[in-house]
């Protein structure tokens, strides 16, 4: 299934998946930036038809942000509407009614249940207050809202959790998850890759630049090109007319696949030997 969405995954991505909406558990995907962690969500939300909510995770998030925060603004109007009027219970009540309440990621998957699939992208970035709040959301798919009560789901939404491996994540969130390490494929399968998500380039080129992108990811190089980064340099080169790849080629084009000064100032003058155009020294 995920091959016809243009996904090529191999039997054990594809077993933990399986297993993963079988069972309803969370998966966790780690791997370096790049090998199509995130994508695996997206091309699942396509296959199940179901809506992608995704959580963008970063430094200093929290459960507000993930959660459900309150509109002020819109509560503030409405205060002020009723300015002249005797405040009462149902008055105040109807200030935290669900009209005023913002859906973050977390609610909105909750609501959702099994419509949906929860996308938890870049875990590690988050701190380890905030991985330890998603332990009983992960576990439970409910969540208490005071001025509400229990917001829970009727069967949990599929969800996706991915890690660039930046610092470790706890044992007590993998307990809860099934886990699978997505690896740069190797050399025909990504030829293959390339192929099926770029298939107006040439399978020559796809597989010179495959070819081009292994030599650099043996390198000393501060990023690591990963696989959206070997298609992007093959459409970029395709749009320019190239039938093959040479030194002069990648060198205008380097900004397709390398993301860092650095990294592009070290690898320019060995590109005759990275493109094959000169032996390797």
């Amino acid at each position: 299934m995920l091959g016809r969405h243009a996904y090529l995954a191999d039997r054990g991505l594809s077993t933990a998946l399986f297993l993963a909406l079988s069972l309803d558990r969370p998966v966790l995907l780690e791997g370096e930036a790049g090998v199509g962690k995130t994508e695996v969500a997206k091309v699942l939300a396509q296959i199940l038809d179901r809506d992608l909510i995704r959580l963008q995770c970063y430094e200093g998030i929290d459960a507000s942000q993930a959660l459900y925060e309150w509109n002020y603004s819109r509560q503030l109007i409405a205060v002020r509407a009723l300015q002249d009027e005797e405040p009462s219970d149902a008055v105040v009540r109807d200030l935290f009614g669900p009209e005023f309440l913002v859906e973050r990621p977390l609610l909105a998957a909750i609501r959702a249940g099994s419509r949906a699939v929860l996308l938890i992208d870049e875990l590690d970035r988050a701190d380890d207050e905030f991985e330890a709040f998603l332990l009983e959301i992960l576990s439970e798919f409910a969540v208490t809202i005071p001025e509400i009560g229990v917001v829970a789901a009727e069967e949990p939404p599929a969800v996706i959790v991915t890690s660039n491996r930046t610092r470790e994540l706890h044992d007590a969130l993998k307990r809860r998850c099934l886990y699978h390490w997505i690896d740069h494929p190797s050399l025909d399968r990504e030829v293959e890759i390339v192929r099926v998500r770029a298939p107006g380039v040439p399978e020559a080129l796809a597989e010179e630049v495959a070819r081009a992108v292994a030599r650099l990811r043996d390198m000393d190089v501060a990023k690591r090109p990963g696989v959206a980064e070997t298609i992007d340099w093959a459409n970029a080169l395709n749009f320019l007319g190239a039938e093959h790849l040479d030194a002069e080629l990648a060198e205008v084009t380097l900004g397709a696949v390398l993301k860092d000064h650095e990294d592009v100032e070290a690898v320019t003058p060995r590109l005759p030997e990275i493109v094959g155009d000169a032996p390797a020294s």
